[in-house]
This record gives structure tokens, sequence and C-alpha cells, in this order.
């Protein structure tokens, strides 16, 4: 019974160790930068250093050792406290806010959308229709694609010069306001499925029974749908709308992909924002206030989706 007790810790280690490298660690780590102010200096230096020949000797002229000029760059990272000057400077940011706004809009197009025409895919199927199965397994393909793979491939699609909608004319990715409905698009059409796939396991397990009672009282189609199973349904409608939440408000492979958040910061949303801020300006403690400001608000959205689901299967 000792080893035994033993052997679970031995079979749990490398679970532990993997948490602690990459999730406890970076995330302790991130937090100290955060009240830091981190910066990177190339400082040059000009020093002599002796001319060799072939064979490593220094060349000698007029007796001495002859020299040449060298110029040495080096990479100097200096930390400083600051305190909660980043989280403040994050408050008044008007990049911030536009990235704010930029990811507010995205949501606001697309987590209706997708959970509207789930819905409506979700009561299609539900129905007995020819090649039923094999047109459920075809709808959630999207969602095992790669983001970022799907992002280049809407980039040729959307390609306003010999791209296979170059017809319409529509400034697909040039056009501030087409670009990050470009974008929006690109996410309904990979994420809709989930929440097919979601609503559709939430209606199969409404009983018949409930359809069969509603239909003696005399509800048309209509009242079954909207006093039935929409308020049944209300449940699974939140759920999907909390994960989508959370997973949209991290949005970046998409708008990487197919925009690089242009035209201009137009389709920059909140995570690419701090992304460029860390890794392309070295500005690694404001990156990481940043990266908590969105841990914040997406702890909110989980606790929200955790409550919920105790309050419909507790």
């Amino acid at each position: 019974m000792r080893w035994t007790g033993r052997i679970r810790f031995l079979f749990l280690a490398p679970a532990v160790l993997w948490v602690l490298a990459f999730t406890v660690f970076p995330l302790g780590y991130s937090l100290y930068l955060a009240f830091f102010k981190v910066e990177q200096k190339v400082e040059i230096k000009r020093v002599q250093q002796p001319v060799l020949d072939d064979q490593g000797r220094p060349l000698l002229e007029d007796g001495q050792p002859k020299l040449r000029n060298v110029v040495l760059r080096e990479t100097v990272t200096t930390t400083t406290f600051i305190g909660l000057d980043n989280f403040r400077r994050l408050l008044a940011d008007p990049q911030v806010a536009d990235a704010v706004r930029v990811t507010l809009v995205f949501l606001l197009l697309a987590v209706p959308a997708e959970i509207g025409l789930g819905f409506l895919l979700a009561l299609l199927f539900n129905r007995r229709i020819m090649g039923r199965s094999v047109l459920r397994a075809a709808m959630i393909l999207p969602i095992f694609a790669t983001p970022l793979a799907v992002g280049y491939v809407f980039f040729t699609i959307f390609y306003e010069v010999g791209g296979p909608l170059a017809w319409t004319g529509i400034p697909w990715l040039s056009n501030p306001t087409w670009a990050l409905v470009s974008v929006a698009l690109v996410d309904i059409w990979q994420w809709t499925p989930f929440c097919f796939l979601v609503i559709l396991a939430a209606l199969q397990a409404v009983p018949d029974d409930l359809y069969e009672a509603a239909r003696i009282d005399g509800a048309s189609n209509w009242d079954l749908l909207t006093k039935v199973l929409v308020p049944l349904l209300t449940p699974t409608f939140v759920i999907v709308l909390l994960i989508r939440l959370a997973e949209a408000l991290k949005l970046f492979d998409i708008p990487f992909a197919m925009t690089g958040g242009g035209p201009g910061t137009a389709t920059q949303p909140y995570s690419m924002l701090a992304f460029r801020t860390g890794l392309r300006f070295f500005d690694l403690g404001y990156a990481s206030a940043m990266a908590y400001g969105l841990l914040a608000v997406v702890m909110v959205v989980i606790t929200l989706f955790f409550r919920r689901m105790r309050e419909s299967y507790g």
C-alpha cells in the first residue's frame, strides 16, 4: 500500500512539471514584468584590434602591431521598477482604446451570427433528411482547421486583384470597414459549426413527448419554436455565448494572417496590440500589463460560464 501511494506521485509528476514549467512560471514571470519598465538598448563601442595574417599572427608596421577599428554592438536590457504605472498607462492609451473598439465590434458582428446560424442549422439537421449523417460530418470540418492557415486561405479568396471574389468590386481587405467584416466572416465560417454541434446535441435531448403534447394543445410551428424550444435551449445558448466570448476575446490568428491588423489599425484586436507591444517594440512590461488586462476580462467571462453551468446542471 505504501508503494502504491508513492507510485501515484510518480505518474503525476510529468503533468505537474508540465503545468509548472509552461503555465505557472510564465504566468508568474509576466506578472512580475508588469510592474517593471523593460528597455532594450544597443550600445555601440569602437575598439582597436590587431590585424592578423593567415597564420593568426599580428601584422607589424614600423615594428608595431597594425591595428584596425572595430565597431561592437551589444544589446543591453534594463529593468526599472515602476509599480502600477503600466496599468495606469493602459487605461489612458488611445491605441488600447482603439484595439478594444475593434475587438468589441468584431464580437458584435461574429458571435451573434455564429449562434443564430448554428441554431438554424441545428433545426435543419434535426429533421430526417437524405444523407444527414454525412452532411453533419461535413458541417463540423472547419472546426478542425488551423486558424492561421484559414486566415492565409481566405486572404487569397478575398484578394482584390485576381482573387475568386475580385469580381464583386468590394475592397475586402483595403477598406477599413470591409476588412473587419471580412475577418468576422472568416470567424463565422470557422466557428458556426461549433455552435451548431452544441445546439444540435441540446435539441436531440428534447423528448419527443414534449413535441406531441404541444401539437395536441394546438401549438403551431412558430409556437413550438418560440414557446417550447427557445426556453428549453436558453441555458445552452448562454453557455455557447460565454464560450465563444471567451475565445473571441483572444482573437489573433485570423487578422494576423489576413490583414496584419490593417489597413492602418482597422483590424488590430487587443491581443495583436499586446503581441506587437511586447515582441515587436520590446516593451515587455507594458505588454504584460496588457495581457493581464485581457486575462481579467476572460476570467470574468469564465466565472459567469461556470456559474451558469452550476445553475443549469447542479
